[in-house]
């Protein structure tokens, strides 16, 4: 039993990092091809115009495939040392290691509006 949680824990606790090296790929890759509300980075200065729309799902697409790419392997790694412990230890950190990749992937907004606002003024024309 002890077994079975501490694998459905490792699986919760990889998907973060996955899609987040997933949807990277994809921002990245294949980013939507109109400004909508629906799909994609959208904030209010991300849809100013193509520009900053298209700039925005670059610098989001290479950040998330980077912090993904780091996430995944120390996120599998600290399940790893729990592999032999009790279900409550496993849930404790299994828990506190998704709330910070939560917390990581909330995080991760600040930097890509800030380079909007490098890149770009408040009306989406680019900053010479």
């Amino acid at each position: 039993m002890k077994y079975g949680f501490w694998i459905f824990m490792f699986i919760v606790d990889l998907l973060i990092p996955l899609l987040m090296l997933v949807f990277g790929w994809v921002l990245l890759k294949k980013p939507p091809k109109q400004i909508n509300g629906i799909y994609g980075y959208r904030t209010a200065r991300s849809m100013k115009n193509m520009d900053t729309w298209n700039f925005a799902h670059a610098y989001c697409g290479k950040l998330w495939s980077k912090i993904g790419g780091l996430m995944f392997p120390i996120s599998m790694i600290l399940m790893l040392f729990l592999k032999d412990k009790d279900s409550d230890t496993i849930g404790l950190w299994g828990g506190i290691l998704i709330a910070i990749q939560t917390l990581v992937l909330i995080i991760a907004i600040f930097p890509v509006e800030h380079a909007l606002k490098k890149n770009f003024d408040k009306d989406g024309n680019r900053i010479k």
